[in-house]
């Protein structure tokens, strides 16, 4: 999981798709945490992602290093809307309190329950990660 969360941050965006009945949706993220040893991320609840994600929990997640390192992360997502999630989350990614607030009612952290990571070079070595 370290390398995972690791490899995210240092590369500042990834890319989050999701499915819209059978049309796939991808979006550039930028905020990652891990909260109570779960891959988390966040949202707004008005946002059609967040529609997605309720409709089908299945996501992936590609992101690619300045070097040609690749990291592909797919699985199945739920939601942590605890208030200490959100607090942790703020605490993060202090830029986000401009937008949400743990009481407003729009914010919404998500987390893997279960998946992989792939991890891969330009040669096609590869090697995966269990989260």
């Amino acid at each position: 999981m370290d390398e995972v969360i690791k490899f995210l941050q240092e590369n500042k965006v990834f890319f989050l798709a999701t499915l819209e009945g059978d049309q796939p949706r991808v979006r550039p993220m930028g905020f990652v945490m891990v909260y109570e040893g779960k891959l988390s991320f966040c949202t707004n609840n008005k946002k059609n992602m967040y529609k997605q994600l309720k409709a089908n929990p299945k996501i992936e997640i590609s992101a690619t290093s300045p070097d040609g390192h690749t990291l592909r992360v797919s699985g199945k997502v739920a939601f942590n809307t605890t208030r200490a999630a959100k607090e942790k989350a703020l605490e993060i990614m202090p830029n986000l309190k401009g937008m949400y607030s743990p009481d407003d009612g729009l914010f919404e952290i998500f987390h893997f329950e279960s998946g992989i990571a792939v991890f891969s070079d330009m040669q096609g070595e590869k090697r995966e990660v269990t989260l």
